[in-house]
């Protein structure tokens, strides 16, 4: 039952026969099969009927996604964006629960991208997490095979262990606290097996560690002995390093004491030196200040050098510019001579052109010539204008025609390409018949009439090929007409016929209608296949074709019944692509045309070529004649010409005149002028060298005093040197001694650092009381320190294998024990707490299990027997203390030579499987504690007898007063069923001629109904 979706506010009802927790509506939009569809179930049960493929499962799938479960409990795809419609980005499902006073709406909006969902509680936005809660509050678990039996989770069940078919009864029908207790007894004997485990093995850890302790105690008492050797060596190498440092530092007062005698000598040794040092030294200052005066004489006579050197480049200077003044007035002399040599030669050149002029007789008129030649000129040019527009017409036309051939190569290059294609083809697949083509086509002259390609006659020849071929019919066929027009047969989906869609050379199309009929065979669409019954019947055809399949009919000669076969066309493989002969014909006269039409061209364009050279050289005659008549007119004016150019020329030479005495003069005063500069610079030179000459007379007078004050100095270092080498003396024995000094004082500072760390004081910190008193019973001596510490080794290296980590393990064992004990007497509390707890616990549990399992067992036993047939259900346990083992376990009988077995997937068969899980599941639906439960196409494997009296128990069950809600989902039912007035039945329809939705009106139905029964009745 369908009906419009209207969003508002889910339904209040007061007194309901649904309970808690029911569904009321389900809603789905673009989910699976469905575009839009709502279902209202029924409060008890609900039988949903339907042919497969209609979308009854889809009503499940609406159910588990909508009450958040899982895509893969389902079986049918494990993400949650499969379930979309197909085309659709997004998909709705809406659940409405009963509850008082306000039912609960839950909506799940499904995303095809990323597989996400959206949920709302009431219209508001919620989280999974809050609908989990609002689902489990509820006690809805779609998760449990015994609550929600999906088809493709039916095979599952049978195939569920005892202990989880326990845990999946409790969940379904038990009170909340028997899972409850259930899992506190699992996790408590767990907790009180590894407790057990735990205390064990602490016990036995307690018992070796006291046996390990004892067996330290005898090593530890030897330890402290040596202990005691170890302190006193430690003792004596504490003190060795102050002794040692004792010795040195007595050491250094000796050298210390010696250095300061030493020091006095050198002292004394220094003032008898004094005198000498003294006279060295002036000696060293006179040497210094003569040094001196010989750099600033030097750097005197160097600065006047370089201005005597400056002067005399001055001079040289001069005299180049004083021949740079003669050499001017001679160009300038020069000069004047060649232009006097050209007013000479001018001259001449002019006289010459005068008598020339003189000479030349007046010219007679040549226009006359020249118009004649310009006329002939004319002509020419018109002449080879014509030729040129005929040339360009001729190559435009070639140009066109060679396009055109090339196109016309093209496509008979094409064509040729298609039919060796098809000859690839033929020849992988009947290689004899490509044969004889081959032969076909050398052996055409053989032939007196046309020949068509493939062959299909059988012909023989010495290459020993068997082919098939076919004589066309004398008359031609190719041009008859149908039996009917087409028009007639538009109504059934028909087109065309066949020979219409394709195109062969007459001979052979001629024979395909003879043979085939392919005139007459007509081709249809999807139209015509979907009434292909009516189309036979009514069109009397014999042969059909449609998109995808053959149809032949024929007449059987004995009964005279239609006998219809139809064939699926297979793709086309060797007419995928065909050539037009008659166009290839074409094709090949275009193509000789152009070509004849090409040497045409070319033969005129050849005689157009020749004609045009003829007039080129006649051309260049009369141009030739013409110049020489032009240039007899054009040579007195040219004699004029340049007669009055080279008067000019001669004007201008005769102005161009140079004055050379005036130049003289000026060159004669520039030189007076720099010959004064030369006697000034002449005059300071002279200067200069009076000075330098003194300069160089002290330079040497100075070398002189340098050379007696050295000598003196080298004296006076000569007599010093015998005080010096008795004053290097004594200062090598105070270096010595300094260092000696230093190295004992560092020594010193090296062998306290070293005491006190070895003592383990800080460089400020005071030498302690309890070393005072320690050292003062030792010796003093490094040689008695020495013994005694040998001695003390001697004797701790008789206690070997000992360790300090003898004494700290004896101490943390001995720690350890203590501590291990108090954890043990603690663990023993928490056991025997744990142990009481259980023992509480499983009172409880085991109470109401019992009492579950023999409800269920006494539904069970009734619904076999009422089938003649023997069932139980009974608590099974291996271990009293393994409560994670405890299961239920079924067992069945179906035939009275048999025994009583447990029900397993193996032993029974599928209807006797399928029959005990009903059975089952009936006997959970009268002991229900949840809302609804779901069974999906569960009798598929019933035999008729069994699902009629399986279905007859479900209606009294389900149909009962305040039970729990139940959905049978099943694809047909047996005629003459028992049925109930508080049961629903869903049907669901599907497919091309399905109402939409907003058009499903039952009430207009029934009207319409009652309206037809009376008209019929009056």
């Amino acid at each position: 039952m369908a009906a419009p979706w209207e969003k508002g506010k889910a339904v209040k009802r007061g007194e309901s026969p649904f309970v808690l927790g029911s569904i009321v509506r389900i809603f789905m939009k673009n989910f699976l099969t469905y575009t839009v569809c709502e279902v209202h179930p029924g409060p008890n049960l609900n039988v949903v009927v339907g042919a497969n493929g209609t979308g009854k499962s889809s009503i499940v799938c609406a159910i588990c996604l909508g009450l958040a479960g899982k895509p893969a409990f389902l079986g049918r795809a494990d993400k949650v964006g499969l379930f979309v419609k197909q085309g659709c980005m997004k998909g709705i499902v809406e659940i409405e629960l009963f509850k008082s006073p306000e039912n609960i709406l839950i909506t799940r909006e499904i995303y095809v991208v990323n597989n996400t969902s959206v949920w709302f509680i009431n219209r508001k936005p919620a989280t999974l997490k809050t609908v989990e809660e609002q689902i489990a509050a509820l006690n809805i678990q779609v998760d449990n095979l015994c609550q929600f039996l999906p088809q493709d989770k039916v095979g599952e069940f049978t195939r569920l262990s005892k202990t989880e078919l326990l845990e999946a009864t409790e969940k379904s029908i038990g009170s909340p606290e028997m899972y409850q207790f259930h899992c506190e007894l699992k996790n408590f004997r767990e907790k009180e097996r590894e407790l057990e485990n735990l205390f064990r093995e602490k016990t036995t850890s307690l018992e070796k560690m006291k046996q390990r302790v004892e067996r330290y105690k005898q090593d530890v008492e030897r330890y402290h002995e040596c202990k005691r050797h170890v302190d006193l060596i430690e003792m004596l190498e504490r003190k060795r390093p102050w002794v040692e440092y004792e010795n040195v530092r007595e050491q250094h007062e000796e050298v210390k004491q010696c250095r300061n005698q030493v020091k006095k000598e050198l002292k004394c040794l220094r003032e008898m030196q004094a005198p000498w040092t003294r006279k060295i030294q002036e000696a060293e200052e006179n040497l210094n200040n003569l040094d001196m005066k010989t750099r600033d004489n030097t750097a005197e006579i160097r600065n006047i050098s370089q201005k005597c050197k400056e002067k005399q480049d001055a001079l040289e200077m001069k005299d180049k510019q004083i021949e740079e003044i003669n050499q001017a007035f001679r160009m300038k002399k020069d000069e004047e001579t060649n232009r006097k040599k050209k007013i000479h030669q001018t001259q001449e050149i002019i006289e010459e052109w005068q008598s020339e002029l003189k000479a030349m007789a007046v010219c007679e008129n040549l226009q006359p010539q020249i118009d004649a030649v310009n006329t002939e000129l004319k002509k020419l040019q018109e002449e080879k204008a014509n030729i040129d527009n005929d040339v360009s017409d001729l190559r435009a036309e070639k140009t066109n025609q060679e396009r055109e051939e090339k196109r016309i190569i093209d496509r008979l290059g094409q064509l040729n390409n298609i039919m060796h294609v098809k000859e690839e083809k033929l020849k992988q697949r009947f290689r004899d018949t490509h044969s004889a083509l081959m032969w076909l086509r050398n052996n055409k002259d053989k032939f007196k009439k046309k020949t068509c390609e493939p062959m299909m006659l059988e012909v023989r020849d010495r290459q020993n090929l068997r082919v098939n071929a076919v004589c066309a019919p004398d008359k031609s066929c190719a041009e008859i007409l149908p039996s009917r027009p087409i028009e007639e047969l538009h109504r059934y989906g028909f087109y065309s016929y066949l020979r219409e869609l394709f195109d062969a050379p007459s001979p052979v199309m001629s024979y395909l209608c003879y043979q085939y009929r392919v005139h007459d065979v007509p081709v249809g669409t999807q139209k015509t296949r979907d009434m292909i019954e009516r189309v036979i019947q009514e069109t009397n055809l014999k042969q059909i074709y449609t998109a995808e399949e053959r149809y032949v009919i024929k007449m059987s000669s004995y009964t005279k019944q239609t006998i219809t076969s139809n064939i699926c066309l297979k793709d086309a493989q060797y007419l995928t692509s065909s050539v037009d002969t008659e166009e290839r014909g074409q094709l090949e006269n275009q193509r000789q045309d152009i070509s004849n039409t090409l040497k045409s061209l070319d033969a005129r364009l050849t005689a157009l070529f020749e004609r045009q050279k003829l007039l080129d050289l006649k051309d260049n005659k009369l141009r030739q004649e013409k110049k020489a008549l032009l240039e007899k007119g054009n040579r007195r004016r040219q004699l004029e010409s340049k007669i009055g150019v080279k008067y000019d020329s001669l004007r201008q030479l005769e102005q161009d005149a140079i004055d050379l005495e005036k130049e003289f003069q000026l060159a004669n005063v520039k030189i007076k002028e720099i010959n004064k500069q030369k006697a000034e610079l002449v005059t300071e030179l002279m200067h200069l060298m009076k000075r330098i000459i003194p300069l160089n007379v002290d330079k040497v007078d100075l070398a002189f005093q340098m050379t007696r004050v050295t000598a003196k100095k080298n004296r006076l270092q000569s007599e010093y040197k015998a005080g010096a080498v008795q004053l290097r003396a004594a200062q090598q024995r105070l270096h010595e001694l300094d260092n000696k000094k230093q190295h004992l004082y560092d020594k010193c500072r090296e062998l306290m650092k070293q005491a006190q760390h070895i003592c383990k004081l800080r460089p400020d910190q005071d030498f302690p009381e309890e070393f005072q008193v320690a050292f003062q019973t030792l010796p003093n001596t490094l040689e008695e320190i020495d013994a005694f510490l040998n001695e003390e080794k001697t004797r701790a290296s008789c206690f070997t294998g000992l360790s300090s980590s003898v004494v700290e393990e004896y101490n943390k064992q001995t720690q350890e024990i203590q501590q291990l004990t108090e954890y043990l007497e603690e663990k023993r509390n928490e056991l025997n707490n744990y142990k009481q707890n259980i023992s509480q616990i499983k009172e409880k549990w085991i109470n109401l299990l019992k009492v579950m399992i023999e409800q269920i067992n006494e539904k069970f036993s009734k619904f076999f027997s009422s089938m003649q047939c023997v069932g139980e259900v009974d608590l099974h346990k291996e271990n009293e203390e393994e409560y994670e083992k405890y299961g239920i376990r079924i067992r069945v009988k179906f035939h009275s030579s048999t025994e009583l077995h447990e029900l397993t997937p193996y032993y029974h068969s599928g209807g006797e499987k399928t029959v005990s899980t009903m059975l089952y599941l009936m006997a959970l639906q009268e002991l229900n504690r949840c809302p609804f439960r779901v069974v999906d196409e569960i009798n598929q494997g019933m035999d008729p007898t069994n699902e009629r009296r399986v279905f007859e128990m479900v209606v009294e069950t389900a149909c009962k007063k305040r039970t729990s809600q139940y959905f049978l989902i099943t694809p047909k039912l047996l005629q003459n069923l028992t049925y109930n007035d508080k049961m629903t039945v869903l049907f669901v329809y599907n497919g091309p001629f399905m109402l939409e939705t907003y058009k499903w009106n039952l009430k207009r139905f029934k009207k319409r109904q009652r309206r037809l029964s009376n008209m019929t009745e009056s």
